[in-house]
């Protein structure tokens, strides 16, 4: 895996649905990992969130489990990017 930025949207007109949540693991000063999240409305800075991981296999694991969990809720990867 690498250290790329990972682009979620979804999209739903009909509902004035226009989200976006991006995910990455970059090391940190210890020896373990960082999950940096950061998603909300299109067009605005939205929320961040860092989670720190003993491990990169343990911050990995995690950004398996959440970009499972947002494609089940209809997010997309974007093209051209992760």
């Amino acid at each position: 895996m690498t250290n790329e930025p990972l682009l979620l949207t979804r999209r739903d007109p009909a509902r004035n649905m226009a989200r976006f949540y991006v995910l990455t693991v970059e090391p940190d000063l210890f020896d373990g990992a960082a999950l940096t999240r950061n998603w909300g409305r299109i067009g605005t800075k939205g929320r961040f969130r860092i989670d720190l991981f003993g491990s990169r296999q343990d911050a990995e694991r995690r950004f398996l489990a959440l970009v499972r969990s947002k494609v089940k809720r209809g997010y997309q990867p974007r093209e051209g990017t992760g």
